[in-house]
């Protein structure tokens, strides 16, 4: 297929990632065109010696250095602003990519200008016949405001058998591999930098849809990922970010917020409990200091909240994921 001229910054976000640059950056040279690609590290103030690393052996990698750790969100922010590109792809450190995994993407934005979000399929670094919790198979939410996933509902992930190889409008992307057109992503303002990280990507994809944008999966690109590289999954900081930050969201974005609101300080308050009967205190705490943040910043929030027009929509797939796989027993889409 023909490039059609749009030209693409690979910009990877790095935090002391250089085991992980060794391991996969050669596969994102490789299968990387660079008559339309540029590939950027951005690096978040890492203390190893990441940037050598990549200055020694990829030459070809340009570097942008942030004065300090500032997360995912207001990392790629301020990176971003240094990258001239039709579309910036927003690509894990973790992630390895495919061959081909580019084409079908770029002929995507080339045919469907009011697409401005892309994600290829996600599959599962360390058992690759099995979908990824970060995006799987493209992200969605219920009428709660709770994120899930084609592919991924939970915990339970689905074994890749071709029954996502389509292309579909879908709710959100995940930020493991983000592809958008540079020109929404500044008239969006970017990221929302209070998020530091964990569904900043949903918050961001959410405010696109508001404004009559269109998320797209594409299942004929596929990458692997191996997921909590950066934050592991039991890491009690990522228990705090994921919980306020889907409040934030709601605020931000759903219409009728306040019972949304409402009802998921509820459901928070029954996860708390969850987690302090099996023991996992710190957890339970993480969703108190979590609220505690939320109420803090919620003024924030309702004044952003004044930028975009929360409406109904069809990306609401599901009254409650919550009932449906917990107590109904449905463990997929």
């Amino acid at each position: 297929m023909s490039k059609q001229n749009l030209s693409i910054a690979i910009v990877i976000l790095n935090w002391n990632g250089k085991d992980l640059l060794r391991q996969f950056l050669p596969n994102i040279i490789r299968y990387s065109d660079p008559v339309y690609t540029t590939i950027y590290l951005a690096d978040n103030a890492s203390t190893d010696d990441s940037i050598e690393f990549v200055k020694h052996n990829f030459s070809e990698v340009k570097i942008i250095k942030n004065d300090r750790n500032y997360g995912y969100a207001q990392g790629y922010n301020k990176a971003l602003e240094q990258v001239d590109a039709d579309i910036f792809a927003l690509v894990n450190s973790d992630i390895e990519a495919t061959q081909d995994w580019l084409l079908p993407i770029i002929d995507h934005f080339h045919n469907n200008p009011n697409t401005i979000v892309v994600q290829p399929k996600i599959l599962d670094y360390k058992n690759k016949q099995k979908f990824e919790y970060a995006g799987a198979g493209g992200g969605l939410l219920d009428r709660l405001g709770y994120p899930y996933c084609r592919g991924r509902v939970f915990n339970t992930l689905e074994t890749d058998e071709g029954q996502y190889n389509d292309t579909k409008k879908i709710t959100w992307a995940s930020g493991a591999c983000f592809f958008v057109r540079a020109n929404v992503f500044k008239e969006l303002e970017g990221f929302d930098d209070l998020y530091f990280a964990h569904q900043e990507e949903v918050d961001l994809c959410w405010r696109a849809r508001n404004r009559g944008y269109d998320i797209q999966y594409i299942g004929t690109s596929t990458v692997y990922h191996v997921g909590g590289a950066t934050l592991h999954n039991a890491h009690w900081k990522k228990t705090f970010l994921n919980f306020r930050n889907s409040l934030f969201n709601l605020v931000k974005n759903a219409p009728h917020y306040p019972i949304l609101v409402f009802f998921r300080l509820l459901l928070d308050g029954v996860a708390g409990l969850k987690f302090l009967f099996e023991g996992k205190f710190i957890h339970t705490w993480a969703i108190i200091l979590a609220h505690f943040s939320f109420y803090k910043y919620c003024g924030k929030m309702l004044k952003k909240r004044k930028k975009v027009t929360p409406k109904k929509s069809d990306y609401f797939k599901r009254n409650s994921i919550v009932w449906d796989y917990f107590i109904r027993g449905k463990k997929k889409i």
